[in-house]
């Protein structure tokens, strides 16, 4: 069997959560975060490799609340994500805050990794049935037709909706052969009694399809991907205008270009599970009465790693 990695993005700083590392909450029974319950899910898969995307600040907390207790179960990695980390003739403005998005973040991997992987958020839930269709993909042999050939998770927006405010999806469009042709990044997408709506601006909701298929930043990529973004990234940095301190460098737009231009062809494997994450912070409550159902479902066991 190939070998597979599954990387986490977990540099995030959690801006909307306020406070605290959000990755690292506890949810589960025995203080388990939601990564735990990715990783089992994607060992259970058939991944074999972990690699970390984190921030060297939080590198303690991190090794201290799950690294080090994953590093006993499976082969592990850290690379970390720096707003710093530019290519040659480019300098971080002094007042940005934050790095610079997902496409810098698996950028940061272009030497920990040379073998097809999937990517998440460490935050997010995304249910087992995510992780075994894209390993399936990962290990099957594709078309040798000049083309990259990745694939993305494709999420019910209906499964994927906050009680607690408003959520920002990209609602995917795919041809009759199942491959991704564009994302439409959708803000303010409202849970409503009828399923889903955004503001038209006038004061009420225009109703979005709650059975669309939405992408939740879970791909699975070959590592060729990784000299796609190292060359796009100062392209990226050139564009961007003066004073603006808060442009990212986003893997789903890097994937839309790479679909536009016939470079790269992605599969959309729909999924059924719910997702969950912590958005916001009254989610935390919700997100742990989840894994207790889950658990009593039988989906989990209670104590996960022995």
């Amino acid at each position: 069997m190939k070998d597979t990695a599954l990387v986490v993005m977990a540099a995030g700083i959690g801006s909307r959560f306020g406070g605290g590392i959000k990755q690292l909450a506890p949810v589960g029974p025995n203080g388990e975060i939601i990564m735990d319950y990715s990783i089992h899910d994607a060992l259970e898969a058939g991944f074999n490799k972990i690699v970390f995307i984190i921030r060297k600040d939080i590198e303690d907390e991190f090794r201290t609340v799950i690294g080090n207790r994953m590093e006993k179960i499976a082969d592990v990695s850290y690379v970390f994500q720096d707003m710093h980390d530019l290519p040659e003739g480019f300098t971080c403005p002094e007042d940005r805050k934050k790095p610079w998005g997902t496409g810098q973040a698996v950028l940061a991997c272009r030497k920990a990794l040379d073998i097809p992987f999937a990517v998440i958020n460490a935050d997010d839930y995304y249910g087992k049935e995510g992780f075994k269709k894209i390993h399936e993909f990962l290990v099957s042999e594709q078309p040798k037709d000049g083309k990259a050939h990745y694939c993305m998770a494709g999420f019910i927006l209906g499964n994927t909706l906050s009680e607690n405010g408003s959520v920002t999806r990209g609602i995917c469009k795919a041809n009759e052969r199942g491959h991704l042709t564009h994302v439409v990044e959708t803000h303010d997408i409202y849970k409503t009694a009828e399923g889903a709506g955004v503001p038209d601006g006038a004061g009420s909701l225009t109703p979005v399809d709650v059975n669309s298929l939405v992408s939740m930043n879970m791909w699975g990529f070959t590592p060729d991907i990784l000299n796609v973004l190292e060359k796009g990234f100062p392209e990226f940095l050139s564009q961007i205008q003066p004073g603006d301190i808060k442009a990212e460098y986003l893997l789903p737009t890097i994937v839309d270009q790479l679909i536009q231009c016939g470079q790269a062809d992605v599969t959309v494997l729909p999924t059924h599970d719910k997702w969950f994450g912590v958005t916001y912070k009254e989610d935390k409550d919700f997100v742990i009465r989840s894994f207790q159902e889950l658990i009593k479902a039988g989906v989990y066991p209670e104590k996960l790693y022995n």
